[in-house]
């Protein structure tokens, strides 16, 4: 089934400004968000569209996406590590939260470097999505995708001159996966990525920590390793890629 799905980098012509955690996105729902009192729609898309709409200018792409038709199932969203990087202007690149999680407002106004201008041609992985429809909750899921998208994504930036690509994980903990969109270790090891650096997410304490573990535990990751924290690493090269 999922063989007939078109995985390729997000068009112009339909800028994903906001993300999928509603479901299935298209250009008929794609301005009619669902109601929540804790986003502001129109000055997230007011934001969100000429930053990626430049991002996609200047570097190619943004975003690998996978379509049913139609319907878009799947987003994996990444960008230039030099730019998450940015400091003030760029401290988090959540296209549905505000600044400091989401970009800046005036991100979109500084200049990015090219890429014959850039010291570390490295992408980083913000968010991996797969959504089904509500009546069929797996139609998409633990079915390859992700995975689909990921070596698109590997194969696109060996093509585009990128040197690698970089993603934060944890344990397989599939309340993570919902909420933030990240993947787990062992999915990224299975795809070449190699572990590069560890360290604790200070995000993951409090009342937060007790949900996450709950979600951890009900997969049998114990709670000790639920706040671990993973910086994996794949390099590419001229379009094929290996374990760097």
């Amino acid at each position: 089934m999922l063989d007939s799905l078109i995985v390729e980098p997000m068009r112009e012509d339909l800028i994903l400004w906001r993300c999928l955690h509603a479901g299935p996105i298209n250009a008929e729902n794609l301005d009619n968000p669902p109601s929540n009192p804790q986003v502001d729609f129109p000055a997230i898309r007011a934001r969100n569209i000429p930053l990626l709409r430049k991002l996609t200018q200047v570097y190619g792409a943004c975003a690998i996406t996978a379509r049913d038709g139609a319907e878009v199932v799947a987003t994996l969203r990444f960008y230039p590590k030099v730019l998450c990087e940015f400091g003030d202007s760029g401290a988090g690149f959540c296209m549905q939260q505000n600044f400091p999680a989401g970009p800046a407002d005036d991100l979109v106004t500084r200049r990015f470097p090219q890429m014959n201008e850039l010291p570390d041609r490295t992408l980083f992985v913000h968010c991996l999505l797969v959504v089904s429809p509500a009546e069929e909750p797996d139609r998409y899921r633990r079915q390859g995708l992700a995975s689909r998208m990921v070596r698109e994504l590997i194969r696109w930036s060996g093509e585009k001159g990128w040197q690698a690509i970089e993603a934060t994980a944890y344990e397989e903990i599939p309340l993570l996966y919902d909420i933030a969109g990240v993947a787990g270790k062992s999915f990224w090891q299975k795809l070449g990525f190699s572990v590069v650096h560890q360290d604790t997410e200070p995000a993951l304490s409090g009342e937060f920590f007790d949900v996450v573990s709950k979600s951890a535990l009900s997969v049998g990751i114990p709670a000790e390793r639920v706040a671990d924290r993973y910086r994996m690493r794949l390099a590419v090269e001229s379009g094929d890629a290996h374990v760097g």
